[in-house]
């Protein structure tokens, strides 16, 4: 059975931080979205994405040619950097196409749904 021990009041009506001394709301910044908010280009963010694809594609090409016999090796470095091309080409390829495909004003995507660092 629940202990009943605690008795809770309600709070005094005059108890609102979303308003100032005057009676109007106060300036939240975090609801100030515009259109021009939206539009806002990480220039940062998509050439780390370009980066990392390149870097990506690089090692995936890497352990191919090792794979393949082209550059000496051993099998186990190949699939070393096959993996690290796998994690560093697929979050380069996606935010790559999120940023060409809002640059090209395709719909449903936008430039906001790329982190801004």
């Amino acid at each position: 059975m629940a202990n009943r021990r605690f008795h809770y009041s309600p709070l005094p009506a005059d108890e609102d931080d979303n308003y100032d001394v005057n009676g109007e709301r106060r300036y939240d910044p975090r609801f100030d979205y515009s259109p021009k908010a939206f539009d806002k280009i990480p220039w940062k963010s998509i050439a780390l994405a370009v980066f990392l694809l390149c870097l990506g594609l690089l090692l995936l090409f890497l352990s191919f040619f090792i794979l393949t016999g082209h550059m000496g090796g051993d099998h186990s470095q190949a699939y070393g950097l096959m993996a690290l091309g796998i994690l560093t080409f697929l979050p380069g390829f996606y935010e790559t196409r999120i940023a060409y495909y809002a640059w090209r004003g395709a719909e449903g995507y936008r430039f906001s749904s790329i982190p801004d660092y």
